[in-house]
């Protein structure tokens, strides 16, 4: 017997439901928290394995380029599998590479080799890619169409609680107490510095060991939840249209394709301004350890949550491309400040940062799927998860520019020009939202 089985709800043809399953949806929004959670542990593993394999900044940002390379991956395998079966049976293949994933740590530290631990963290992605293509698309589907973007939102607010608790599971269990690991490296011979990073690399383990227990928890519950199907119904003979054709009408919708590149640059600056933080706190006060660095990245995802609840409701009141719009006026300016200006409000500059990525992802991602007729939703929310695939690059510009100046805050000018392109996005959306109410008023009248 399956639990949440509803004989009340009616499915539409459009996909849509007539009643939001409320036990399902929750269950549904607890994964967002479960991938913050890793996506938030890389910006801890990228500190520690900088020390223990001596790596360059370019190099150190490779833990991302491996993470987000996988959602690019299987984004599309993801939806055909969405396709083929249910959102259902994506999300628990999802949930079993993402435990894969997390087992693999436990060779990866006895091993010892930096590659072995970007596989690891390669087969997490594979599984996060299931989940992200699955759910972002699930949750919008899963009730009435008018809340459609809502849903979405209200999924997407649990992911600052992922992000936290990612950051305090890396800080307490891989980050020890004492000197930062590269002052204590500093006065250590070659032997004891070898039993040192090992003794590190160990620590590596704990936040994967308790989160694989959690995950398998969660998958049971998943496996006997009852779902609606939440899948199109054509109207005409041709049935649901194919890959190719599908990815044919996505590449004329100009739309649709500002949409993409929006969010490649936004996931891309949200991942690089995390990703060096904690090493920009160590940069600008070598007094601190790690540990103590983590703190500003705890900061930052409170803001994080903060911005999307301050967002959710100025966008009650106002144009949610308006408010974006300003939102990345205002990004702009901050993360110049956090570049440019020395000292340690610079710092401060990069936490705040937060507070105006918070709504960015979810808003993006309603407007872009809204550019797209229904029948190809599910490969179109597959190619937006695609778009991930900017948390592989722009870190790792980030870093490169940080090992040619030789400096950690002035790479952080990379995210300027990100936030420049989305605030134009959202200009150009709200332009055509201003045209399409002008032009319906115009209707109205003349009717």
């Amino acid at each position: 017997m399956l639990l949440g089985n509803r004989d009340d709800i009616v499915q539409y043809d459009n996909g849509y439901i007539s009643k939001i399953p409320i036990f399902q949806f929750i269950l549904l929004s607890c994964l967002v928290p479960l991938w913050a959670a890793a996506a938030s542990l890389n910006d801890v593993l990228i500190t520690q394995f900088k020390s223990v394999f001596a790596l360059s900044d370019f190099a150190s940002a490779l833990v991302q380029s491996a993470f987000y390379s996988g959602y690019f991956l299987i984004s599309i395998p993801a939806s055909m599998v969405i396709r083929k079966t249910t959102y259902k049976t994506a999300i628990l293949c999802g949930l079993g590479f993402y435990i894969a994933g997390c087992c693999l740590f436990f060779p990866a530290s006895h091993m010892a080799t930096y590659t072995m631990f970007l596989f690891a963290i390669f087969a997490i992605a594979i599984g996060l890619g299931f989940l992200e293509t699955s759910v972002n698309t699930y949750s919008t589907m899963l009730g009435p169409q008018e809340t459609a973007t809502l849903r979405l939102n209200i999924s997407q607010t649990f992911q600052p609680i992922g992000s936290i608790s990612g950051i305090l599971l890396g800080k307490y269990l891989i980050f020890q107490e004492g000197e930062s690991m590269a002052s204590q490296l500093a006065g250590m011979d070659a032997v004891q510095a070898a039993a040192y990073k090992m003794e590190m690399l160990q620590h590596t383990l704990e936040p994967y060991h308790a989160m694989i227990y959690v995950l398998l928890a969660i998958f049971a519950l998943f496996a006997v939840t009852a779902y609606p199907k939440c899948k199109v119904k054509s109207a005409s003979t041709e049935g649901i249209p194919s890959i190719g054709r599908t990815l044919s009408y996505l590449a004329k919708n100009t739309r649709f394709q500002r949409g993409i590149v929006a969010q490649f640059l936004y996931v891309g600056m949200q991942v690089a301004v995390w990703s060096f933080t904690i090493r920009l706190a160590l940069h600008l006060d070598p007094s601190i350890n790690e540990r103590t660095a983590a703190n500003y990245m705890v900061v930052s995802f409170i803001f994080f949550f903060v911005g999307k609840f301050v967002a959710n409701f100025l966008m009650t009141k106002f144009s949610a491309n308006r408010v974006l719009k300003i939102y990345a006026l205002i990004g702009i300016v901050d993360i110049l400040y956090t570049a440019l200006v020395p000292g340690m409000t610079a710092l401060y500059g990069a936490v705040l940062a937060s507070f105006l990525f918070g709504p960015c992802w979810a808003t993006i991602y309603a407007r872009t799927l809204d550019a797209v007729e229904k029948k190809y939703t599910e490969t179109a929310g597959a190619i937006i998860v695609m778009s991930i695939v900017g948390g592989a690059f722009v870190p790792a510009i980030q870093g490169y520019v940080s090992d040619v100046t030789g400096s950690m805050q002035l790479s952080f000018i990379i995210n300027v020009l990100c936030f420049a392109f989305i605030g134009w996005y959202f200009h150009k959306e709200h332009k055509l939202e201003t045209e399409d109410e002008e032009a319906l008023v115009v209707a109205n009248h003349n009717a």
